[in-house]
């Protein structure tokens, strides 16, 4: 499905570049606890349009409660389904079921990356496209979205051991002097955090400039075109951390500490859990006991997920910076004022 825009504030090219043209998808972000999943599960009724998740947690099969998947609200009554979009609700039963992607698509203990989540989005993409549906991607996790709205020209990197046996031998400072020379115009100074970061970068920057790397992006199915309409949507910061500690509370009710201890007994380690996000990685320290009691994780926690919406604005503040126009949604906690915003601008 292609939506037409005519925004005479904000014309684009007939490439459907930022200023007037033809949109192919739409992305709704925002930080945590703000109701996105509600707004993106309407628009996607309202528009026949299926949700490609945007969140780095959701990938992973078993983190369930931590991560907010909330797949229940993905169940819509038919009344809410006749309001938005008639012709589709005489197709549907009494419930329809708004189908999604990218939500358990990973296993636990590996890593996901970010090259993976790219490939995966790229197929999940051409599969809602093939039937016809709108992709509505919606999430906050701001690495996701810029790797596909800013294009990252990412690459699976092999393991090379004797490459690494050999700078492993080196010191840091050596490191540091090896890759600058190699890649002169580096501008990520956080691959020089410490030797394994640096030695990463050199192992891409190698691998990159070979015969391999050469074939792989010969052989690689070429991306599919995207024409973004990028919608946001927040809340003032009081109301944030209001619904932060609401919905924690709702969270640790709903078996959070249980699910934690069932993912280590199963064999998540300590040191992994710790990484998997901050729900994961203070409801751990508390099983541990480095956290007295319920009360304080409950304390502490909420105060940390209230710094990490924060960082959530400034990173897609970042992001406007480089280029990607957000058109920001009224700031209201009802979800139909956001809904009847969204719809205007995708309609104008």
């Amino acid at each position: 499905m292609t939506i037409a825009q005519n925004d005479p504030d904000d014309r684009q090219n007939d490439d459907g570049r930022a200023g007037g043209g033809r949109y192919n998808c739409l992305f709704l972000l925002g930080p945590t606890a703000v109701g996105k999943t509600a707004v993106g599960v309407r628009l996607a009724v309202a528009l026949g349009g299926e949700i490609l998740s945007a969140d780095s947690r959701q990938v992973y099969v078993g983190l369930d409660i931590g991560s907010g998947k909330d797949v229940a609200e993905y169940a819509v009554p038919h009344d809410v389904v006749a309001s938005l979009n008639p012709a589709l609700a005489a197709r549907c039963g009494d419930t329809y079921r708004v189908p999604y992607h990218l939500i358990d698509v990973a296993a636990l203990p590996r890593e996901y990356n970010l090259f993976d989540y790219q490939e995966d989005f790229y197929r999940a993409f051409l599969s809602v496209q093939s039937r016809g549906a709108l992709p509505v991607v919606v999430g906050g996790t701001g690495m996701y979205l810029d790797c596909i709205l800013r294009r990252y020209d990412l690459l699976p990197t092999p393991e090379n051991p004797a490459l690494r046996a050999e700078l492993e031998r080196k010191s840091y400072d050596e490191l540091k002097a090896l890759l600058i020379a190699e890649k002169p115009d580096l501008h990520n100074t956080t691959d020089f955090a410490d030797k394994a970061r640096i030695i990463h970068a050199i192992e891409i920057n190698r691998y990159r400039q070979s015969a391999a790397c050469a074939a792989y992006k010969a052989a690689r199915p070429p991306r599919p075109e995207l024409r973004p309409l990028v919608l946001g949507t927040t809340l003032p910061r009081p109301l944030v951390r209001e619904r932060i500690a609401r919905r924690l509370r709702e969270r640790l009710d709903a078996g959070l500490i249980a699910e934690v201890e069932r993912l280590h007994a199963n064999g998540v380690t300590w040191e992994r859990l710790d990484q998997l996000g901050l729900e994961y990685r203070f409801v751990s320290a508390y099983l541990q006991g480095t956290i007295a009691d319920k009360d304080t994780l409950f304390e502490k926690l909420a105060l940390a997920i209230g710094q990490f919406a924060k960082r959530q604005e400034t990173w897609f503040r970042g992001m406007e910076r480089k280029g990607i126009a957000i058109r920001w949604l009224p700031e209201t906690a009802d979800v139909e004022a956001r809904l009847a915003a969204a719809l205007r601008l995708v309609r104008a």
